[in-house]
C-alpha cells in the first residue's frame, strides 16, 4: 500500500436534504458502514466528478431521490491511490477484494467484507482516505476520507458562498 499526497482538488457529494446540515460529517456513513468503513468509523464518501456523485446516490434506482449536490476543496496527505485498482506486483493480495459487493456480504451473508479489513490497514498505516474507482461510473472516482484523521496539515472545505445549506434540522421536525 502506498500513500500519497492529493494536493488541492474539487470533490462533489450529494447529500440527503435532511442531512445537508453536516457536509462535512461522516457520521451517516458510521451508522451502517460503507465499502471503505466499518459502522461506527466515520467515512465521508465524495467523487472527483459532479456526475459520479449523483450517479453513485442514485445508485441502482432507476429514479433520483431528492439531493443537494456539495462541492468541495479538499487537500490530505496520506491518501491511499488505488485509482487503478489491483495489481499483483503493487498491493497485498486482499487488496484484489475492495470491489466486493459488501452490502450483499455484510447485510444478506453477515460476513465482514474484505474492504473493511482493508480500511482497517489503511487507518492503522495513517491514511486519511482511499481514492478508488466508482464500481457505478465507468472512469469515475471516488474517495473516502477518514475526516477523524484530518490534521492541521490537511483540508476539507464546503463550498457554500450565499449560505444556501441548512444550519440546522428544524424543518424535519
Amino acid at each position: 500500500m502506498i500513500l500519497t499526497d492529493l494536493g488541492s482538488l474539487t470533490a462533489y457529494r450529494m447529500h440527503t436534504p435532511r442531512w445537508a446540515t453536516a457536509p462535512t460529517s461522516g457520521a451517516g456513513a458510521a451508522t451502517h458502514g460503507g465499502r471503505a468503513n466499518r459502522p461506527g468509523v466515520q467515512a465521508l464518501y465524495l467523487a472527483l466528478e459532479p456526475d459520479t456523485a449523483v450517479r453513485e446516490y442514485q445508485q441502482v434506482s432507476p429514479l433520483m431521490p431528492p439531493g443537494t449536490l456539495v462541492s468541495y476543496t479538499v487537500s490530505a496527505k496520506a491518501v491511499v491511490d488505488f485509482r487503478r485498482g489491483y495489481d499483483s506486483a503493487a498491493w497485498s493480495p486482499l487488496w484484489e477484494e475492495f470491489d466486493c459487493d459488501w452490502r450483499e456480504l455484510w447485510f444478506n451473508q453477515g460476513v465482514e467484507p474484505p474492504s473493511w479489513v482493508l480500511a482497517d490497514e489503511a487507518l492503522a498505516a495513517g491514511a486519511k482516505g482511499i481514492l478508488f474507482g466508482s464500481r457505478i461510473v465507468p472512469g469515475g472516482t471516488n474517495l473516502v476520507l477518514y475526516n477523524e484523521m484530518l490534521s492541521a496539515d490537511d483540508a476539507l472545505t464546503v463550498y457554500d458562498p450565499a449560505g444556501a445549506l441548512p444550519k440546522t434540522q428544524d424543518s424535519w421536525r
